[in-house]
């Protein structure tokens, strides 16, 4: 993608396109196809990266996801403001392991997972079904996340646990006056 997103913008009969510009068209053809499969995908939120959304897929408002891979067909909610790392998978859905044949029966079980809004989910997080993750918590890279982040919380480990805490008073205010990463007045 990123390769067509220079070609094209290399041919584009304009003398100079500013970087500005060419940034903008490539941002376009990485999010097409997000856009395209994602139940809804708000507005401008964008993504960096290879992102494979399914059709329970919703995406907030000015969300940067830097490649993301939503497996089985529960539903995932992804609040504004939310920034992800390269290699974050979200799996919804899990074998029947209480079945009557082994391993596991022929069905699936399939959890939504939420992400709340002002979230930052570093590189190579794997979020399991059922997962809730609250509003402006923090996940550390190479986490595996199931069960419930409260909200303001720092957590991380497999499986991730709750090391620290955001100061809430300073997240409240910043929130209120929308010092907003990326969001321009």
């Amino acid at each position: 993608m990123k390769f067509l997103a220079s070609l094209l913008t290399f041919f584009v009969p304009v003398p100079r396109l500013r970087k500005r510009w060419r940034r903008r068209l490539a941002t376009w053809f990485f999010t097409a196809g997000p856009r395209r499969r994602a139940k809804s995908f708000g507005r401008h939120s964008f993504a960096t990266g290879r992102c494979v959304l399914s059709k329970n897929t919703s995406v907030g408002d000015w969300t940067g996801l830097g490649g993301v891979v939503v497996l089985g067909g529960g539903g995932v909610t992804i609040g504004s403001h939310v920034s992800t790392g390269p290699g974050l998978v979200i799996q919804t859905q899990n074998h029947v392991y209480e079945g009557e044949t082994l391993p596991f029966g022929p069905g699936f079980v399939c959890k939504p997972v939420e992400i709340g809004d002002c979230a930052w989910i570093g590189m190579n997080v794997t979020l399991l079904p059922g997962t809730k993750i609250g509003e402006g918590a923090i996940i550390q890279m190479g986490s595996v996340v199931h069960g419930e982040i409260p909200p303001c919380a720092i957590a991380g480990g497999n499986p991730a646990k709750v090391f620290a805490w955001r100061d809430r008073e300073r997240y409240a205010k910043l929130k209120s006056s929308g010092a907003f990463l990326g969001v321009q007045s």
